[in-house]
């Protein structure tokens, strides 16, 4: 579980004139935790994220199309409020089905590796197999899970002002878009480079980074104490769930089916006690209320609260991958380095023996082999030996290349996972906090409920008079 100093969201603030972008007490009330701008910050450090203005989006409105034919689809209507310059209009909206957000999220993906992209929901769910994906319970929960989704990518400082972003919000021709985002792609093409020739001996998915950075270090043990909690309380609050309302009465742990059981035996009761018959009836009704609450508690309350958890969960998982591709950028440098030293050595012991001086001595048993194999082959002359010095200083010189460019590529995408971790602390700390507000203002109205109930009751019962 996380410590007590672990993650402190007092300082997840909301919107403010003071510090937000103006715009109207419409967009204020449903700004919420996460759309802090901090275009004026003066104190702002290097890998402190920068954002260029507001984008506030919603997902509502869930329709399914084509209804009658084999090609039917749910489409959602996406809408926006924003003051960036990328927009053509403060105020863009367009319908979009499941499909536009997968195109949105894997090219998102693409075109942003050092971006943490937020996951969408498993489309791989039960409803496609039972046919129940169009009824209104399973929109309801893809719409939810389709409108945080793209909260995420608008409160992410360059998600929110990409083309692509844009163009799914406002644009009218979106397969259009879709097709020449395909065609031409914003960023140039990944070309094979000398990393990608080199053998699955030298590199392999087991290696791992020998100087390691200790920020990078202490981040990967915040993520993995972050998901640890997460993972704890959804479990809990599953486990809390079974035993509250689960569904299932023969199970025995179904609290709600208890309390309705048990209204059923008092109103049972109040038949045999003629002279308290209204009051036990009164009783009986409150016990059913309380059930009903219980009932309505775990909906809007419990469940959401479980889905929100397993989706941050996911969250939490894209910035691990957004890690762990940092690590492998400077485990391409590491290992293009020690190729490099291997190839010069190579070329060393090779002007050493044409300059008359010992081969493979002091070189290890690996060099002295290679020398007995190129006599035996015939291999061993000078010639052949000028030839060998020629191609490897070829090759020195694209190594030397490859390892500064794998070097500058290491420490920008080092510099850029900097940011993103600066972006998704935020972003984090801003869902919890909506997170668990949510969860205290239903357990709040819950027990106001159910003090109304049992307050209603007390006079009622006090009425019965016990002769002695």
């Amino acid at each position: 579980m996380l410590g007590d100093d672990e993650d402190v969201f007092d300082s997840v603030t909301w919107e403010s004139e003071a510090t937000a972008p103006v715009y109207d007490a419409h967009d204020a009330q449903h700004s919420g935790p996460g759309f802090r701008q901090s275009t004026t910050d003066t104190n702002e450090g290097p890998h402190d994220p920068k954002w260029e203005g507001y984008l506030i989006t919603s997902v509502k409105d869930p329709v399914k199309e084509l209804a009658e034919t084999k090609d039917a689809y749910v489409s959602y209507l996406v809408q926006a409020r924003t003051n960036l310059p990328v927009f053509s209009t403060p105020n863009p909206s367009a319908r979009r089905r499941f499909q536009d957000f997968v195109f949105l999220r894997d090219h998102l993906v693409r075109d942003f590796p050092a971006c943490v992209v937020p996951p969408l929901p498993d489309k791989h769910r039960l409803e496609y197999i039972t046919g129940d994906r169009f009824s209104p319970e399973f929109m309801e929960r893809r719409r939810l899970d389709l409108h945080r989704f793209l909260q995420r990518v608008s409160r992410h400082p360059t998600l929110q002002r990409s083309t692509l972003v844009r163009a799914f919000l406002e644009s009218t021709e979106w397969h259009v878009h879709m097709h020449q985002h395909i065609a031409h792609p914003p960023g140039p093409e990944p070309s094979p480079g000398i990393i990608d020739n080199i053998s699955d001996t030298l590199l392999n998915a087991f290696a791992r980074v020998r100087k390691p950075d200790e920020r990078f270090m202490d981040m990967r043990e915040g993520v993995d104490k972050f998901e640890e909690g997460l993972t704890v309380s959804e479990r809990l609050y599953n486990r809390i769930r079974s035993r509250s309302s689960d569904g299932n009465p023969e199970s025995g742990e179904d609290l709600t089916a208890d309390y309705h059981d048990l209204a059923v035996a008092v109103q049972g009761l109040g038949f045999l006690e003629s002279g308290i018959t209204d009051q036990l009836n009164h009783f009986s009704n409150t016990l059913l209320e309380f059930s009903a609450l219980l009932r309505h508690t775990t909906q809007t309350t419990t469940d959401p609260l479980l889905v929100h958890l397993h989706s941050l969960l996911s969250y939490s998982h894209a910035n691990r991958a957004v890690l762990k591709l940092r690590d492998q950028k400077q485990l391409d440098f590491e290992e293009l380095s020690d190729y490099l030293s291997g190839v010069t050595a190579e070329r060393d012991r090779l002007a050493a023996v044409i300059s008359g001086h010992a081969g493979s001595t002091g070189l290890g048993l690996g060099a002295y082999l290679k020398d007995r194999v190129d006599a035996i082959r015939g291999a061993d002359d000078d010639r052949s030996r000028v030839e060998k010095m020629r191609k490897l200083d070829i090759k020195i010189k694209e190594l030397q290349d490859a390892v500064t460019t794998a070097h500058e590529t290491s420490d920008a995408f080092s510099d850029e996972t900097l940011r993103e971790q600066s972006i998704f602390q935020f972003a984090k700390e801003a869902e919890m906090k909506e997170m668990l507000g949510n969860l205290a203002d239903g357990q709040i109205e819950f027990y106001k409920a159910a003090m109304e109930e049992w307050e209603r009751i007390i006079p009622i019962i006090q009425r019965i008079r016990v002769d002695v």
